[in-house]
């Protein structure tokens, strides 16, 4: 059974940070390429970040940029979040998503149709 399970969510202050997990299992994972997203109250959901399988290269939404870093843990078939600097906007339930495409480029990373699989999701709210 293929499982994405995140955590690592909680209350921060602004300025604050946070590292999120997100622990894959049921899969190859060294085949996947993971990004996150998160979903804000009354908003649609959004690409955070996204690490390619294919040759580790990442990229990120323009609002996290310089704040937020993805890395990848194969030997722990974890994905990690940091995210620094954490603003009142990044208030949301942060998701971690599969697919096995081994590239995502610029058009296509933040998609959430290109996604395979999806975990539950963790709050994160940044109290301002």
């Amino acid at each position: 059974e293929v499982q994405l399970v995140e955590s690592g969510g909680g209350l921060v202050q602004a300025g604050g940070s946070l590292r999120l997990s997100c622990a894959a299992s049921g899969f190859t994972f060294d085949d996947y390429t993971i990004g996150w997203f998160r979903q804000a109250p009354g908003k649609e959901r959004e690409g955070v970040s996204v690490i390619n399988k294919g040759d580790g290269s990442t990229y990120y939404a323009d609002s996290v940029k310089g704040r937020f870093t993805i890395s990848s843990d194969n030997a722990k078939n974890t994905v990690y979040l940091q995210m620094n600097s954490l603003k009142p906007e990044d208030t949301a339930v942060y998701y971690c998503a599969a697919t096995s495409t081994f590239y995502l480029g610029t058009y296509y990373w933040d998609k959430e149709i290109v996604y395979d699989y999806w975990g539950q999701g963790t709050q994160v709210t940044v109290s301002s």
